[in-house]
């Protein structure tokens, strides 16, 4: 996957579109789990994702739910992570080039809009800069006993998907929402890429 490629982590997956491989790929994902269903853009609005399944039992049931939503083509198994959501992508401008996105993820990016932007490439500096300057940069940093994200590995995302789009200039538009962060670790756990030429 480009993620890969990129050195951006993500979460391990396995899509299933037979029930009889969810035993299969629940040997190498361990509970609690998180189902998702393949096909349909957007997944929370037809009820396609569900969180924190502990058994196998509510696992197939889950799995024959999903199935029947319309458009699905089969279903995503990911493992139950935790952290604070966070957003990155970018978007290409035929007349600048790409510009390089962040915020705070997952419903936090439609409710609070609190994104901030820089043309690619993007520097070490400038990337500081752009989470410094997001309005909930203090739950970045942690508030309130709530433990903050590591900031040195989203920087890092952030140049990371700045050095892809120089090598990848045929992304037109991409989001990685959401990004879980903890002060260990930052894990991409859904991605969208739109290619298109110029």
């Amino acid at each position: 996957m480009l993620f890969d490629a990129a050195g951006i982590p993500r979460a391990k997956e396995i899509i299933v579109s037979d029930k009889k491989d969810i035993e299969k790929a629940l040997s190498t994902i361990d509970f609690p789990i998180v189902m998702k269903v393949v096909g349909p853009v957007h997944k929370s609005d037809v009820g396609g994702v569900k969180l924190n399944i502990k058994d196998l039992h509510t696992a197939l049931e889950t799995f024959d739910k999903m199935m029947t939503i319309p458009d699905s083509t089969g279903v995503l198994i990911q493992p139950m992570l935790s952290g604070i959501e966070l957003f990155v992508g970018a978007k290409r401008d035929n007349s600048y080039g790409h510009i390089i996105l962040c915020g705070l993820g997952g419903i936090f990016i439609e409710v609070l809009k609190d994104v901030q932007s820089a043309l690619a490439p993007v520097g070490k500096d400038e990337a500081l800069d752009m989470l410094k300057s997001l309005k909930g940069y203090k739950i970045l940093q942690g508030t309130r006993g709530q433990e903050g994200v590591n900031q040195d590995i989203l920087v890092d995302i952030i140049l990371r998907l700045s050095a892809l789009l120089k090598y990848a200039p045929e992304i037109f538009e991409m989001d990685i929402n959401p990004l879980l962060g903890t002060s260990k670790s930052i894990i991409a756990v859904d991605g969208r890429i739109r290619i298109e030429h110029k």
